[in-house]
């Protein structure tokens, strides 16, 4: 049986930093089936029994910053570089939309090198031709370039902290600046983006405390989007050696995040699948309520290695066909409107 104070602690309207931590460690199984309801059930009371679908495009490998974790690093000279040319992005966009994927994302490493305008010009396009939602993930760029792709209709940014630990932070992106990160979310949402920040789990030399940080910092920042995906050694990094991280844990910290934040949406990651091919259903019924299949064409696709996985050359609405699977797998049904944080929507 759970104890009576983790039951109390699930039901705590503004859990603090040490209920957190306690939530993050049920004390046996039926503690944490209890945590993984709860999770579900504030879910289904804030944001809706549907699962909203996200379509991927990896506009671009390059990567100027040299983070120990990432395949996409500077350094990582075994990579071949790729950027998509705009014409190739558009019809990407036109495939995940005429799927009936309400929300196009384009990402890529955190290339400062890359043509602003040209992006601007690329979501222009995007939202002319369509009514999805834009989200970048583009990483950190300064606050005149984020209003110009706001400008141009960009509605949301992912711009993951990774961990608010800040000598880890320091240690695994020694070529950034925490507060640097900080401050471009806080410019963001400013500027009237739907903003997203997560972090990552089992990152070598991350605590419990470590994660309740994030989940706070998420909440502190008052974030729309947060996703928590399992650490996965990357080939040609420094951390090539380092033990993933835990299936477990992950779909703990998102059960308990949805507690904390509430109405934030929350990914099923790619991540959790390529270490359990069962683990994002899972997160659907844990909390999650967003999944994001990926478009980007085999031939670019292959060189998007910021973790190692299984890739085969498939037609381009596998992605989506099997995502849909995982949705109808855990009881769910896809939602048909863009996904908008609720913060955002208008009142009716």
């Amino acid at each position: 049986m759970p104890t009576s104070r983790y039951l109390a602690l699930l039901e705590a309207p503004f859990p603090e930093r040490e209920d957190v931590i306690a939530l993050l460690s049920p004390s046996s199984d039926e503690e944490k089936a209890a945590l993984f309801a709860r999770a579900h059930a504030v879910r289904r009371e804030t944001v809706g029994g549907h699962v909203h679908i996200r379509g991927i495009i990896e506009i671009s490998n390059r990567c100027s910053n040299n983070c120990l974790y990432c395949g996409l690093r500077r350094g990582n000279t075994a990579l071949a570089r790729y950027l998509m040319r705009p014409e190739e992005i558009l019809a990407c966009a036109k495939t995940i939309t005429d799927a009936g994927v309400r929300t196009i994302v384009l990402q890529s490493g955190e290339d400062r090198r890359a043509d602003a305008h040209e992006i601007a010009d690329i979501i222009r396009e995007i939202k002319a031709r369509t009514d999805a939602a834009v989200t970048l993930s583009l990483g950190e760029r300064d606050r005149e370039t984020y209003r110009l792709w706001r400008e141009a209709g960009a509605d949301r940014y992912l711009l993951k902290h990774e961990t608010a630990n800040r000598s880890l932070f320091a240690r695994l992106r020694p070529s950034t600046d925490f507060d640097v990160r900080v401050r471009c979310l806080r410019d963001l949402a400013e500027l009237g983006y739907q903003v997203g920040t997560g972090n990552m789990i089992g990152l070598p030399g991350q605590s419990l405390a470590d994660i309740a940080d994030d989940i706070l910092l998420c909440r502190e920042l008052a974030a729309d989007m947060c996703p928590f995906g399992p650490f996965i050694p990357s080939p040609d990094t420094p951390l090539s050696h380092a033990a993933a991280g835990s299936v477990e844990l992950s779909l703990l910290t998102i059960a308990v995040a949805r507690i904390v934040l509430r109405t934030v949406h929350i990914p099923a990651n790619t991540s959790l699948g390529t270490l359990d091919p069962d683990a994002q259903r899972r997160a659907l019924l844990c909390g999650a309520n967003v999944i994001m299949p990926n478009f980007t064409p085999y031939r670019y696709r292959v060189h998007y290695r910021i973790y190692p996985k299984t890739l085969r050359e498939t037609p381009p609405l596998e992605g989506l066909h099997r995502a849909l699977e995982i949705i109808r797998a855990a009881g769910c049904t896809p939602a048909t409107d863009r996904g908008d944080s609720v913060r955002h929507i208008p009142p009716a």
